[in-house]
Protein backbone atom coordinates (compact mmCIF):
# COMPACT_ATOMS: atom_id res chain seq x y z
CA UNK A 1 0.00 0.00 0.00
CA UNK A 2 1.64 2.96 -1.24
CA UNK A 3 0.16 6.30 0.46
CA UNK A 4 1.25 10.67 0.85
CA UNK A 5 2.57 11.67 4.10
CA UNK A 6 3.29 15.56 4.67
CA UNK A 7 3.74 18.18 7.28
CA UNK A 8 1.77 21.04 7.59
CA UNK A 9 2.07 23.98 10.47
CA UNK A 10 -0.85 23.51 12.90
CA UNK A 11 -3.27 26.51 12.39
CA UNK A 12 -6.78 26.61 13.50
CA UNK A 13 -7.92 24.86 10.86
CA UNK A 14 -6.51 21.61 11.62
CA UNK A 15 -6.11 21.94 15.64
CA UNK A 16 -9.14 20.33 16.19
CA UNK A 17 -8.69 17.82 13.92
CA UNK A 18 -5.23 17.21 15.70
CA UNK A 19 -7.36 16.99 19.14
CA UNK A 20 -9.42 14.73 17.95
CA UNK A 21 -7.02 12.28 16.74
CA UNK A 22 -4.96 12.87 20.60
CA UNK A 23 -8.35 12.14 22.81
CA UNK A 24 -9.52 9.46 19.99
CA UNK A 25 -5.93 7.43 19.23
CA UNK A 26 -2.98 8.24 21.94
CA UNK A 27 -2.94 9.11 25.87
CA UNK A 28 -2.56 12.80 26.93
CA UNK A 29 0.90 11.44 28.52
CA UNK A 30 2.13 10.56 25.09
CA UNK A 31 1.40 13.93 23.00
CA UNK A 32 1.83 16.39 25.77
CA UNK A 33 3.80 18.00 28.83
CA UNK A 34 2.10 17.27 31.55
CA UNK A 35 -0.98 19.63 32.39
CA UNK A 36 -3.57 19.72 35.51
CA UNK A 37 -6.42 18.20 35.84
CA UNK A 38 -6.96 14.31 36.37
CA UNK A 39 -5.89 11.25 34.28
CA UNK A 40 -7.18 11.04 31.01
CA UNK A 41 -8.24 13.84 28.07
CA UNK A 42 -9.97 16.35 30.76
CA UNK A 43 -11.62 19.18 29.63
CA UNK A 44 -8.30 20.94 30.80
CA UNK A 45 -6.13 18.58 29.62
CA UNK A 46 -7.97 19.20 25.97
CA UNK A 47 -7.29 23.39 26.37
CA UNK A 48 -3.77 23.07 27.43
CA UNK A 49 -3.20 20.50 24.24
CA UNK A 50 -4.97 23.36 22.38
CA UNK A 51 -3.13 26.62 24.29
CA UNK A 52 0.27 24.73 23.97
CA UNK A 53 0.20 24.66 20.17
CA UNK A 54 -1.02 27.94 19.99
CA UNK A 55 1.96 28.82 21.54
CA UNK A 56 4.17 27.70 18.96
CA UNK A 57 2.14 29.57 16.19
CA UNK A 58 4.69 31.96 15.77
CA UNK A 59 7.35 29.03 14.71
CA UNK A 60 11.05 28.96 15.32
CA UNK A 61 11.52 33.21 15.28
CA UNK A 62 8.67 33.07 17.81
CA UNK A 63 8.82 33.53 21.50
CA UNK A 64 9.39 30.06 21.99
CA UNK A 65 11.67 29.45 19.28
CA UNK A 66 10.05 26.34 18.00
CA UNK A 67 6.93 25.44 15.79
CA UNK A 68 4.35 22.35 15.54
CA UNK A 69 3.03 20.24 12.68
CA UNK A 70 0.16 18.10 12.11
CA UNK A 71 1.46 14.97 10.38
CA UNK A 72 -1.07 13.63 7.62
CA UNK A 73 -1.30 10.81 5.86
CA UNK A 74 -3.24 10.77 2.66
CA UNK A 75 -4.89 13.95 4.08
CA UNK A 76 -6.01 12.30 6.99
CA UNK A 77 -4.37 14.28 10.36
CA UNK A 78 -2.88 11.34 11.97
CA UNK A 79 0.16 12.97 14.89
CA UNK A 80 2.07 15.82 15.39
CA UNK A 81 5.98 16.93 15.02
CA UNK A 82 7.80 19.95 16.10
CA UNK A 83 10.96 21.63 15.95
CA UNK A 84 12.83 23.90 18.26
CA UNK A 85 15.91 26.03 18.44
CA UNK A 86 18.95 24.15 20.36
CA UNK A 87 22.38 25.62 20.91
CA UNK A 88 21.29 28.72 18.39
CA UNK A 89 19.64 28.71 14.86
CA UNK A 90 22.01 26.22 13.37
CA UNK A 91 20.39 22.92 15.78
CA UNK A 92 16.95 22.01 15.80
CA UNK A 93 15.61 19.43 18.22
CA UNK A 94 12.51 17.27 16.97
CA UNK A 95 9.72 15.13 18.30
CA UNK A 96 6.68 13.66 17.20
CA UNK A 97 3.79 11.06 17.77
CA UNK A 98 0.99 9.12 16.04
CA UNK A 99 -1.87 7.84 16.59
CA UNK A 100 -1.60 4.15 17.74
CA UNK A 101 -3.50 2.71 14.55
CA UNK A 102 -0.98 4.50 12.64
CA UNK A 103 1.92 3.45 14.39
CA UNK A 104 5.02 0.84 13.11
CA UNK A 105 4.09 1.62 8.92
CA UNK A 106 6.96 3.38 7.80
CA UNK A 107 5.00 6.88 8.60
CA UNK A 108 7.29 8.07 11.08
CA UNK A 109 10.22 7.50 9.03
CA UNK A 110 8.98 9.55 6.02
CA UNK A 111 7.99 12.41 8.71
CA UNK A 112 11.52 12.72 9.93
CA UNK A 113 12.80 13.07 6.25
CA UNK A 114 10.06 15.87 5.78
CA UNK A 115 11.48 17.40 9.03
CA UNK A 116 14.74 17.47 8.14
CA UNK A 117 14.13 19.43 4.73
CA UNK A 118 11.98 22.08 7.05
CA UNK A 119 15.33 22.04 9.27
CA UNK A 120 17.91 22.17 6.25
CA UNK A 121 14.88 25.62 4.49
CA UNK A 122 15.19 27.19 8.02
CA UNK A 123 19.07 26.87 7.80
CA UNK A 124 19.85 23.83 10.48
CA UNK A 125 23.02 22.43 9.99
CA UNK A 126 22.11 19.80 12.46
CA UNK A 127 18.75 17.97 14.28
CA UNK A 128 18.89 16.30 17.28
CA UNK A 129 15.96 14.27 19.37
CA UNK A 130 16.30 12.68 22.25
CA UNK A 131 14.38 8.77 23.03
CA UNK A 132 14.86 5.43 25.09
CA UNK A 133 15.72 2.22 24.01
CA UNK A 134 12.88 0.81 24.45
CA UNK A 135 11.40 3.24 21.63
CA UNK A 136 11.51 0.75 18.65
CA UNK A 137 9.98 2.62 16.54
CA UNK A 138 11.55 5.98 17.04
CA UNK A 139 14.62 4.22 16.97
CA UNK A 140 13.67 2.69 13.44
CA UNK A 141 12.63 6.11 12.10
CA UNK A 142 15.95 8.27 12.72
CA UNK A 143 18.37 5.13 11.61
CA UNK A 144 15.99 5.24 8.74
CA UNK A 145 17.35 8.62 8.21
CA UNK A 146 20.68 8.19 8.92
CA UNK A 147 20.74 9.19 12.39
CA UNK A 148 24.00 9.11 14.49
CA UNK A 149 22.33 7.32 17.96
CA UNK A 150 24.24 7.21 21.33
CA UNK A 151 22.88 5.20 24.19
CA UNK A 152 23.00 5.85 27.60
CA UNK A 153 22.83 2.12 29.37
CA UNK A 154 22.36 3.04 32.82
CA UNK A 155 19.80 5.56 32.09
CA UNK A 156 18.23 4.02 28.94
CA UNK A 157 17.99 7.37 27.13
CA UNK A 158 19.47 7.73 23.74
CA UNK A 159 20.74 10.74 21.61
CA UNK A 160 20.09 10.70 18.00
CA UNK A 161 21.75 13.73 15.80
CA UNK A 162 21.02 14.09 11.93
CA UNK A 163 23.55 15.75 10.33
CA UNK A 164 22.00 17.95 7.63
CA UNK A 165 23.78 17.87 4.07
CA UNK A 166 24.36 21.16 1.85
CA UNK A 167 22.16 20.05 -1.07
CA UNK A 168 18.94 21.45 -1.55
CA UNK A 169 16.02 20.50 0.60
CA UNK A 170 13.42 18.03 -1.64
CA UNK A 171 9.99 20.05 -1.71
CA UNK A 172 6.50 18.48 -0.98
CA UNK A 173 5.18 15.55 0.39
CA UNK A 174 6.61 11.78 0.53
CA UNK A 175 5.18 8.48 -1.17
CA UNK A 176 5.75 5.51 1.27
CA UNK A 177 5.01 2.04 0.94
CA UNK A 178 3.33 1.18 3.85
CA UNK A 179 4.03 -2.26 5.72
CA UNK A 180 0.59 -3.83 6.70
Amino acid sequence: MVGRVEVRRVDEDNLERLLAVAVGDAAPEEVMPPAAGGPGWTTERQAAFREWHRARRAGLAGPLGECTYVITYEGEVVGSARLALREGHDVLETGMWLGRTHRGRGIGTATVRLLLDEAAGAGARAVVADTTTHNTAALAALRGNGATLTANQATREVHAELVLSRTPPTAGPRDVRLRP
